[in-house]
């Protein structure tokens, strides 16, 4: 899948209007990883930060400027839509 990042809450490793690769193909997810997530019916670009049984805690890298976990709650597996692979480089 193919996205376009909109807004700056993954700024600056992802800035607004850069476009990404992610793959719904994973098994595993591990702190560090960037993802798209499904969340009120929108696909959101986050960080995992902590992964618990079945269910992820995600952030934006620009805290400031992110609603994601810390608003939301935690996330279930299922709410991962991809894993995102390019472009390279993004671990934290």
């Amino acid at each position: 899948m193919i996205r376009r990042v909109v807004g700056n809450s993954m700024a600056p490793k992802l800035p607004k209007g850069t476009l990404i690769l992610a793959t719904k193909l994973f098994r595993r997810l591990h702190p560090g990883e960037v993802v798209i997530v499904k969340h009120d019916d929108k696909e959101k670009v986050k960080r995992i930060e902590r992964v618990e049984n079945d269910k992820v805690f995600v952030v934006g890298d620009n805290l400031a400027a992110s609603t994601d976990s810390r608003h939301f709650g935690w996330l279930t597996r299922d709410q991962v839509v991809g894993h995102v692979i390019w472009p390279r480089g993004l671990e934290k």
